[in-house]
């Protein structure tokens, strides 16, 4: 954030043409992290300004609302309607009191520190506009068995927010494949709502968004969800189990890092704890789905070597309904906290942090895409590259990982 902390949303520049690419899709992939989500709005402003269009958006939790904004728009709509969202969503209350304070601190992150507790503070007490609102009756005193009971907070406004901005006719039959990920309260299932497969309602996204206590459970078809990140706050596994085998650029947009510095307090022991639980281990899950693409890719290299009588054999039948000989580009775009950023990141909702949160997001995407090689097939033998531009220190191992990880894109 700059130090006058006035950081603006950028403009939207003149949308270049459709930028042609050699890829059979282009997925964009959003992680939970409520108040930090702005920073996937920026992302996709970046993204469509370049020409790059979308086939496929998932996401969970604020993630999926991103998601359904963009699916249920058309491309015109879509960053005027992601900014209604965010604006809406977030308040301009306290902006005045650094100016009225400044004169108190030595540092503008300490100003940032203070707006940031008050704007907690300020949505803990009164809720989020357009979002959530506090319930009169505590759950403590409801009657058992209610939906007051089970919840600090009634999500009803989203609903409505929801059938405003988005057309769930086009989010449903448009051409953007769109999935939205929740748990079932009651097995403890993840659960996966695919557009392609039955009708998307604005309760899906809800659902996918209705972290416990917090916010309550919501009802699809009789049966109840929760927050999509209690199991997995990321939707890469959706690739790696959807066996679509198309050559496809894949987009991670993840608002929590795993990778982080060793906490020096107990605010950022609570902060560490946080990046690390809501991360869903988003590299780990991209190292597996590699090796599992370079074990399918050296499948269908062995099978054109084998004669025609063996092919036919059921064994190799078997085998090849695992060969695969498309080639896949994953995209890490990883927003990492700023100094003043603490455990109520995800909580806070006010317009400075929301407009610093869009910039990076638009930065590090126009950074990313100077890469040349993220927008063309891999140059390599396994048919996959991966693009991680994490820049802050990090432990040997890691180091190697990265380094390995360049050498193969």
């Amino acid at each position: 954030m700059a130090n006058n902390n006035v950081v603006d949303i950028p403009k939207r520049n003149q949308r270049t043409s459709r930028r042609d690419l050699p890829f059979d899709c282009v997925a964009l992939l959003l992680q939970g992290g409520g108040a930090l989500g702005a920073y996937q709005a920026g992302v996709y402003q970046a993204l469509d300004e370049a020409g790059i269009e979308l086939n496929w958006v998932a996401g969970i939790s604020i993630g999926a609302v991103n998601a359904a904004i963009i699916a249920g728009n058309p491309p015109e709509l879509r960053i005027p309607r992601l900014r209604e969202f965010w604006e809406l969503v977030t308040t301009d209350a306290y902006r005045h009191y650094l100016v009225a304070f400044k004169p108190l601190f030595t540092r503008s992150d300490s100003e940032q520190q203070v707006l940031n507790m008050m704007s907690a503070l300020h949505t803990l007490t009164q809720g989020v506009r357009g979002f959530f609102q506090p319930r009169l009756l505590t759950p403590w005193f409801a009657e058992k068995g209610t939906i007051h009971a089970t919840s600090f907070y009634d999500t009803e406004h989203l609903q409505s927010t929801l059938e405003r901005l988005v057309d769930f006719d086009r989010l449903n039959n448009g051409d953007i494949r769109f999935n939205v990920g929740a748990v079932h309260v009651e097995s403890g299932n993840f659960i996966s709502f695919d557009s392609k497969l039955g009708e998307i309602r604005p309760e899906h996204i809800m659902a996918s968004g209705a972290l416990p206590p917090g916010l309550p459970p919501v009802e699809i078809d009789g049966e109840f969800f929760w927050d999509g990140g209690l199991i997995s706050n990321t939707p890469l596994q959706w690739l790696v189990e959807d066996k679509f085998y198309q050559d496809t650029l894949v987009f991670q947009v993840d608002l929590w890092s795993a990778r982080g510095e060793f906490p020096q307090n107990m605010a950022e022991v609570l902060t560490r704890q946080k990046d690390i639980q809501y991360s869903s281990r988003t590299r780990a899950n991209t190292d597996r789905f590699r090796e599992q693409h370079k074990l399918r890719h050296t499948i269908a290299r062995l099978l054109k070597k084998l004669p025609a009588e063996l092919r036919e054999l059921p064994e190799v039948q078997q085998l090849s309904k695992e060969a695969d000989t498309n080639v896949y580009n994953i995209v890490h775009l990883i927003y990492h906290n700023t100094d003043y950023e603490g455990y109520s990141k995800d909580f806070e909702f006010s317009r400075l942090g929301m407009e610093a949160h869009w910039r990076k997001g638009y930065d590090d995407t126009l950074k990313t895409l100077s890469n040349p090689l993220v927008l063309e097939r891999p140059h390599n033998h396994e048919g996959i590259a991966i693009f991680d531009l994490y820049k802050k220190k990090h432990t040997p191992e890691m180091a190697t990982t990265t380094r390995q990880q360049k050498q193969n894109a």
